[in-house]
């Protein structure tokens, strides 16, 4: 008995293992999504955005996969206490990442329409608050890998940063909108652009709030400061 026994949580260890691989691996194909649509949109290429576009289902795919090996486990394994905590943490953390997924797609979508719109606006700030949402999502990729509590509260700390530059672009289109109605169109795209980065932002702290719960099996702060003050001006955007 000591030696199945010993198998027994060999082989769950093994499972769980594979669960975070397959996290990694969707997490590493939402990553390139997010990269690849900022390139697409800062350099005007259509090319690059289309293919952000048709690789969503692939991401989809994956997130489908995630699902299936973790309700077997929850089926078969019958965990408990920590090692139940992780399986549900898989379960939510690839839902952000698949929404992560959706957003970088509708980013590249906009930058298709732009590139059709004559458009001379500096794309500087939205570059700058890319590469930082790209960066916040790559950690929270990896601190779920590394169960690391600590780095999990840097990161849900960090996105005050991604709603301080989302504010500083919505004053600046807008008064671009204010100032010439023909600037409306593109504004108005780069606008659920910026918007779109945010709610990325959001993810990944929502990804640092499953790391920290299914480490220490409690809860980081009902409340965060919302950095984003723009929500009553700003139509939702799926």
């Amino acid at each position: 008995m000591p030696n199945e026994s010993k198998h027994i949580v060999s082989s769950f260890e093994a499972d769980l293992k594979k669960l975070h691989d397959m996290i990694a691996a969707m997490g590493g194909l939402v990553e390139r999504a997010v990269a690849d649509a900022a390139t697409a949109l800062l350099t005007h290429d259509a090319n690059l955005a289309a293919n952000v576009i048709e690789h969503d289902a692939q991401i989809n795919a994956e997130q489908h996969a995630v699902e299936q090996f973790a309700v077997r486990l929850l089926a078969l394994r019958q965990p408990v206490a920590d090692d139940l905590r992780q399986i549900i943490q898989a379960l939510k953390v690839v839902t952000d990442l698949e929404r992560v997924g959706d957003y970088a797609a509708n980013i590249a979508k906009r930058s298709i329409v732009i590139n059709q719109v004559a458009s001379n606006f500096s794309l500087s700030s939205l570059g700058q608050m890319a590469a930082l949402v790209q960066q916040n999502l790559k950690s929270s990729i990896d601190t779920v890998g590394e169960a690391n509590p600590q780095k999990a509260i840097a990161l849900w700390r960090a996105d005050q940063a991604v709603d301080d530059l989302y504010n500083t672009i919505f004053r600046e289109l807008i008064t671009y909108m204010m100032e010439d109605a023909r600037n409306i169109t593109a504004c108005t795209h780069l606008l659920f652009i910026a918007k779109n980065l945010e709610r990325i932002g959001d993810h990944t702290t929502n990804i640092a709030e499953l790391v920290y719960y299914a480490v220490t099996g409690e809860n980081l702060p009902d409340f965060r400061p919302k950095g984003d003050t723009t929500a009553a001006y700003l139509p939702s955007n799926g």
